[in-house]
C-alpha cells in the first residue's frame, strides 16, 4: 500500500544520515497521501541499514495502523507528526532531524533569525518550540504555535522539525535551515556579536510577500 510513498521517505532517510542531518536510529519522516489521508510514517528503533520501503508503517490520521509488513513500531514521535497535520491542512510531509548545528541553537532556546534570502525557503524565522519530554503530547502540542510562524522550528533541547507540500520539500527545507544555523554561528564567531536580520521589507521587495 502506498509504495511509492515509501519509497521516497526511504530515499529521504537515507539521504538525510548520509548528510550528517540524522546517525544510527534517529530522526524520523512522514508523508500523507493526499487522497485516502493515511500517513506513511518511518518506525522507531531501526537503523537505516535494516530499512526497506517494507519497514515504513500506514496510519491514519488518529494513528491507528493501517498497514504494518514488518511488525514494528511507528516513531515515538509519530504524535508531533499527527498534530502537524492536524493543524496545518496544507502540508504533506513532516521531517524531524538532530542537525548538530540546528540543534545547538535548538539547546539554548535561541531561534534562528532570517539573516540571508534563502531563509525564505520556510519562512524566514526558525522559531522555538519550548521544552517537553520526547514522544510524549505535550512535546507534540508545542509545535502548533511555531508552525504558524514558519515551516520550520526547534525544539529546544532536542532537534529540529520541518514541513512541507511533500517529502523532498519538507527534506529541502531541513537542508537550509541547517545551513542558515551554521551561518548564523559562524557570523557570531567572526562579528563577536548577534548579526542583524535581514527587514521584513527587503524580503517584501524581493518576493512580492
Amino acid at each position: 500500500m502506498l509504495e511509492h510513498i515509501k519509497e521516497r521517505i526511504f530515499r529521504v532517510s537515507i539521504e538525510a544520515e548520509k548528510e550528517g542531518l540524522i546517525r544510527h536510529k534517529s530522526g524520523n519522516f512522514s508523508m500523507k497521501d493526499e487522497k485516502t489521508g493515511y500517513i506513511c510514517i518511518t518506525p522507531t528503533g531501526q537503523s537505516r541499514n535494516d530499512l526497506d520501503i517494507d519497514s515504513i508503517l500506514v496510519v491514519d490520521i488518529e494513528g491507528n495502523i493501517i498497514e504494518n509488513k514488518k511488525s514494528l513500531q511507528p516513531t515515538s514521535e509519530m504524535e508531533m507528526h499527527l498534530v502537524a497535520y492536524k493543524n496545518r491542512k496544507d502540508i504533506l510531509a513532516v521531517c524531524h532531524t538532530h542537525a548538530i548545528h540546528a540543534t545547538a541553537f535548538a539547546v539554548q532556546g535561541k531561534k534562528i533569525p532570517p539573516l540571508v534570502f534563502e531563509s525564505s525557503v520556510y519562512g524566514r524565522v526558525v522559531p522555538v518550540a519550548k521544552y517537553y519530554t520526547p514522544g510524549t503530547i505535550e512535546l507534540a502540542k508545542s509545535i502548533i504555535e511555531p508552525l504558524r510562524e514558519s515551516d520550520a522550528c526547534l525544539l529546544e533541547k532536542h532537534g529540529v522539525v520541518t514541513v512541507g507540500k511533500d517529502i523532498e520539500d519538507a527534506y529541502l527545507k531541513m537542508g537550509y535551515v541547517e545551513d542558515m544555523a551554521r551561518i548564523y554561528l559562524y557570523s557570531l564567531v567572526i562579528g563577536g556579536k548577534e548579526p542583524t536580520p535581514i527587514e521584513e521589507s527587503e524580503f517584501i521587495k524581493v518576493f512580492g510577500k
